[in-house]
């Protein structure tokens, strides 16, 4: 994990599909935010993926690759949260990736309403099915957020969604566009307020993911 800052709101970063801890770093979207570290504002962790032996690994059962998914997950609650959580004093996170680190942000994010305040996605990819090959369990339902979003009911889960504050950047260009608009239209069926940020003439890519992350980071209360 790289870490970035020296006080200020924690923010976690996930990287994109079988990203590593620097990807964050070397794509530029940490120095997009540069001002916000500098002045104190926020404190970045960017933590590892494990997606090549978990998702992405074709050489194990499906069953196996939520196992180890799960396995990651507690890892980053135990560890990445909890330790920005101590360095920082604050009692909740933001939780950010884009592509596939939309994904890990938004499942732990909805899974874990009480971990995190913040949730901001760029051109975020949501459904895990392509990576199951028709293989469906309950690991991978609860770990499918177009799936128990829309058949969320638990109270406990709702008013700790409702306070957060969520936004989903994406664009007419994204070829994630309609994940986001999903579960925007799934958000909306819960009565849970964000904002879907659907930009004209905006791809999947760095470039509009640098100018959506600090505008996005700048909406942060403290």
């Amino acid at each position: 994990m790289l870490v970035f800052g020296y006080t200020g709101f924690p923010v976690i970063v996930f990287p994109t599909s079988r990203g590593r801890y620097f990807q964050a770093k070397d794509s530029g979207l940490i120095n997009s935010v540069n001002d916000l570290i500098y002045n104190g504002k926020i404190k970045v962790y960017c933590p590892d993926s494990i997606d090549h032996l978990s998702w992405y690994n074709y050489n194990i059962h499906p069953a196996d690759r939520v196992k180890t998914h799960n396995a990651y997950e507690n890892l980053v609650l135990n560890d990445v949260i909890e330790f920005a959580r101590y360095e920082t004093g604050y009692k909740r996170v933001c939780l950010s990736g884009c592509s596939f680190g939309g994904y890990h942000a938004s499942n732990i994010a909805f899974r874990h309403p009480d971990r995190a305040a913040y949730l901001f996605t760029m051109g975020g990819a949501f459904d895990i099915k392509q990576f199951i090959m028709g293989y469906f369990d309950d690991n991978c339902y609860f770990n499918n957020p177009p799936d128990y979003l829309a058949n969320l009911s638990d109270d406990w889960y709702l008013d700790r969604m409702r306070k957060m504050g969520i936004i989903f950047g994406t664009g007419e260009l994204d070829m994630c566009v309609q994940d986001n608009i999903r579960v925007s239209e799934i958000l909306n069926k819960l009565s849970v307020p964000h904002w879907l940020d659907n930009r004209k003439n905006t791809g999947h890519d760095w470039k509009w993911w640098k100018e959506m992350f600090p505008y996005y980071l700048s909406k942060i209360e403290v």
